[in-house]
């Protein structure tokens, strides 16, 4: 069994204590790092190459937002961030996603969701919160008043079926999920993600699922 190796970033003890004893609990997580700030964080990810890290959003010194950029920019970086968050109305959600992250979950999570985003995460797919669904989308609708013409031609480059799972992909479908919809093999989906990756210069799942926003492709209309 392949363990998953998570890093910690909060400055509240009782979180990264929290979260340390739920995810140790799991056979295949094993907490290997707490940090105090993003700073910490850099530091920690550079000393002890976890597989995720669960980023808060506000910390001293370094915020979650700039930690998240640093840690995701480099080539060839191969961590992931899962961004933690108080309050379903956290403004800075958005800018977290832009910078890198790979989904977000609320701190009132439970166990089971808790593990669940990790592994998500882990294996390469982006994770939206359910409930903040409607709130990211509107938010997208809001900082994007209309589609930016560059991006919005690339769109072309897409084949009719990739751009179907590409909007899929915004919506918070996983792989599995998305073959169900499409009647197609999971494997076949996983060959159009990586296609639409390529096609498009983008890094995740979660870039894919901004693209989709940005250009106009997923709007917050019947959501």
């Amino acid at each position: 069994m392949t363990t998953i190796r998570v890093l910690i970033a909060d400055d509240q003890m009782m979180v990264r204590q929290g979260f340390t004893v739920l995810l140790n609990a799991e056979p295949d997580i094993e907490v290997v790092g707490q940090a105090v700030d993003g700073l910490d964080a850099l530091t920690q990810v550079a000393e002890l190459a976890p597989d995720v890290v669960l980023m808060d959003v506000r910390m001293p010194r370094l915020g979650g937002i700039e930690a998240t950029r640093r840690l995701t920019e480099p080539a060839g970086a191969t961590v992931k961030v899962l961004v933690l968050t108080t309050f379903d109305l956290d403004e800075y959600v958005y800018e977290a996603l832009r910078a890198g992250a790979s989904g977000f979950l609320l701190k009132d999570a439970s166990a089971e969701e808790l593990a669940h985003a990790v592994r998500v995460v882990a294996a390469g797919e982006a994770l939206l919160a359910p409930n903040l669904t409607k709130r990211l989308i509107a938010e997208f609708s809001r900082v994007t008043s209309a589609p930016r013409a560059p991006l919005k031609d690339r769109v072309g480059d897409l084949t009719e079926r990739e751009t179907e799972v590409l909007s899929l992909i915004a919506q918070g479908l996983t792989n599995g999920e998305i073959a169900e919809r499409l009647v197609l093999a999971e494997q076949t989906v996983k060959s159009h993600v990586g296609r639409i990756l390529g096609k498009l210069g983008l890094r995740d799942r979660t870039q894919a699922a901004v693209f989709a926003y940005e250009t106009g492709l997923i709007r917050p209309t019947g959501y």
